[in-house]
């Protein structure tokens, strides 16, 4: 990838890299389902020409998610797709279940739709493979768009990938949008999973609003693109109270069994902290069987330094 041309597209570059931009997850799915539902028909009409045989498609989920996330549910059998565009590699990630395969491959070549198929419990062949690879296509087309709002995705897409290439394939976390499709006949169903990245998304689809050339960012700016990534990670809370002062010889004097008298002011005084800083000066108390510390007020570094100046 050639270097952003001015700093805002650096920044943009930054922030994909370390969580993937991300927008507002009603405004997000509404987007992905204008256009799932958009591409329904189209998807319903290409499959039919090059199936020759009738296999229903239908839109079943619509939701915010996370890239790796689209091979959780195809269990250990699927295909895999990844269709680039000119700005991201994977603007597109496609898995097919063994179900679904089994199911396009019956209707490809003439299979009795109200039999039920036999279930694929292996790594896929070549000829399912290359059946995929067909239907990864239809997906991509029906979905890419035009005009403005085109995902300009790289066509025809490449041959999907099945067994350990697929299952060890390394896909680039971020925020997506997941769309399923379930395809069936009479007998038998299966589904085709559809990531997209919602930092392409959003670029290509306006689910958030254009800034104009204007390089300047502020906290607010920074704030906004980091906030709902960063909201989602979790820390250990711990509580402390103040014990006591003491010299180093009194430390040293300590034996098994010795009791220790906290400050008269110690259950007032307890600290909040968090990777070893401390938020917020607590009160310790009980709430039934259960020990509580209530927020007094947040933490003053400066002026626990200068307490600490003083002698106790």
């Amino acid at each position: 990838m050639t270097s952003p041309g001015n700093p805002s597209q650096t920044r943009a570059l930054i922030i994909e890299r370390l969580v993937g931009d991300s927008g507002e997850t009603a405004q997000v799915i509404g987007v992905g389902r204008g256009m799932a539902e958009r591409a329904l028909p189209l998807l319903q009409k290409a499959l039919a020409g090059e199936l020759g045989a009738p296999v229903t498609v239908d839109l079943q989920t619509v939701e915010v998610g996370r890239v790796p996330d689209a091979r959780s549910q195809a269990g250990e059998a699927f295909a895999l797709g990844i269709v680039p565009s000119p700005a991201s590699a994977d603007a597109m990630t496609l898995v097919m279940d063994a179900q679904a395969v089994a199911v396009m491959v019956c209707a490809l070549f003439g299979g009795d739709p109200d039999q039920p198929v036999s279930p694929i419990e292996r790594d896929l062949s070549q000829i399912e493979a290359d059946v995929a690879t067909t239907v990864f296509q239809e997906v991509a087309m029906a979905l890419n768009g035009s005009g403005k709002r085109s995902l300009e995705l790289r066509l025809p897409v490449s041959k999907a990938i099945s067994g350990n290439d697929a299952r060890r394939r390394v896909l680039r976390d971020g925020a997506a949008v997941r769309i399923v499709y379930g395809v069936s006949t009479p007998s038998d169903s299966g589904t085709i999973t559809v990531m997209i990245p919602q930092r392409v998304l959003l670029s290509t689809r306006g689910a958030v609003a254009d800034k104009g050339e204007d390089d300047r960012t502020t906290q607010f700016d920074w704030r906004a693109r980091f906030s709902e990534e960063v909201m989602r990670s979790t820390v250990r809370l711990e509580a402390t109270m103040p014990l006591a002062r003491l010299t180093l010889g009194e430390l040293a004097g300590f034996q098994p069994g010795q009791i220790i008298e906290f400050e008269e002011n110690a259950q007032i005084n307890a600290r909040l902290s968090a990777r070893d800083k401390t938020l917020f000066v607590c009160e310790f108390g009980k709430l039934g069987q259960n020990y509580t510390v209530r927020v007094s007020h947040p933490h003053d570094a400066g002026q626990d330094f200068i307490d600490g100046l003083i002698p106790g």
